[in-house]
């Protein structure tokens, strides 16, 4: 009997993350009957490569959608939010990438490795969570389930990727006029938020990811929050973040302190994570290895590390946590989800 394959389109197909999701359907060997590329107008007409055909990129429109059995879009949220309910209207899946729908009560919020029976429940729009949120419950979800967690500190230190092409093209300039002795350089994207203030990305650390709240948080900040709660399935757990934008391309990482209801055993939490699925354990402080931005580029897993006691609560552990941000983070998240729908045959697929 021969597999069953699927008209597949992928919305923000030229994107950083887009460009991801269609390497990965690619290495994956997706059950693709037919697939449709998609994004703005002004990048329609691009040709880009799927399995060896040149595939020419269209601009996405309400009426792009016909007889596409999964959509996944990173495109942004406008565009999700346009788009998403034409394409569930025409019978797809959407495995959406933005902000758009992951806090909408009727919307799933799926993590594989941590709520994936979910992905049954969806009503046609499947929410990818933020890239930060992402790897940190990744890790916390084992321990959450051995120990209970009852509260989460975490400190990010996010690479300029998350931001997209534009922002890794700034850092990239910027540095290379500062080290050819240019101090003055002009910053034009980053921070991404509502007012036109900009600040050098280049040697610097801005303490700003998205626009700020009313509470003085970021929203990037405030998704962590939020998205922690509704993938773990635990509107008790206390979470209070800091996001930080750093010089560096690919891969995020986090300083993470969690305090558990219960006692643990260092070891045996080193045990669980050693087990945990999509879980790579890098933790040998004699030889100085632990996770790295540049060791997990490229690889689909999170990198847990700097295992240690609290100093200050007998219930409280610090971790280290760093994975690619436009795999992990996004593309590869979005394609996970998509192979338990075919593999289950739950979705509208």
């Amino acid at each position: 009997m021969s597999e069953q394959k699927y008209n597949v389109a992928v919305v923000g197909a030229t994107g950083a993350v887009g460009e991801q999701i269609l390497s990965l359907l690619e290495k994956r060997d997706f059950p693709v009957a037919e697939l449709k590329l998609l994004s703005s107008a002004r990048s329609a007409g691009k040709v880009l490569t799927f399995k060896g055909q040149d595939v020419v990129v269209e601009e996405a429109t309400p009426d792009s959608f016909k007889g596409v059995d999964i959509a996944l879009f990173s495109a942004g949220g406008d565009v999700s939010k346009e788009l998403a309910p034409h394409a569930v209207s025409h019978g797809a899946v959407c495995i959406d990438n933005t902000n758009a729908f992951r806090m909408d009560p009727d919307k799933v919020l799926v993590v594989p490795e941590v709520n994936p029976e979910k992905i049954q429940e969806h009503n046609g729009i499947i929410a990818n969570p933020n890239c930060s949120t992402i790897q940190m419950v990744a890790a916390l979800k084992p321990l959450h389930d051995a120990f209970g967690i009852a509260r989460i500190i975490v400190s990010t230190y996010q690479a300029v990727s998350g931001a997209g092409h534009k922002a890794i093209e700034e850092m990239l300039r910027q540095s290379k006029e500062i080290l050819n002795g240019n101090a003055d350089v002009q910053p034009d994207i980053l921070p991404v938020g509502s007012l036109p203030v900009k600040h050098q990305i280049a040697f610097n650390a801005i303490p700003q990811i998205d626009k700020f709240t009313d509470n003085g948080y970021t929203l990037e900040e405030m998704k962590m929050v939020r998205e922690t709660k509704k993938i773990m399935g635990d509107e008790s757990i206390e979470v209070s973040a800091t996001c930080v934008r750093i010089p560096v391309i690919n891969g995020h990482s986090e300083s993470v302190y969690v305090e558990f209801k219960n006692d643990y055993e260092l070891e045996e939490v080193k045990s669980l994570l050693e087990k945990a699925p999509g879980i790579t354990l890098v933790d040998d402080p004699a030889s100085q290895a632990y996770p790295l931005a540049s060791d997990a580029v490229g690889k689909p897993d999170v990198f847990v590390g700097r295992l240690r006691r609290d100093l200050t609560h007998s219930r409280g552990l610090n971790m280290w946590i760093v994975s690619d941000n436009l795999l992990k983070g996004a593309a590869w998240n979005a394609v996970q989800i998509a192979e338990i729908i075919v593999s289950n045959r739950n979705g509208r697929a």
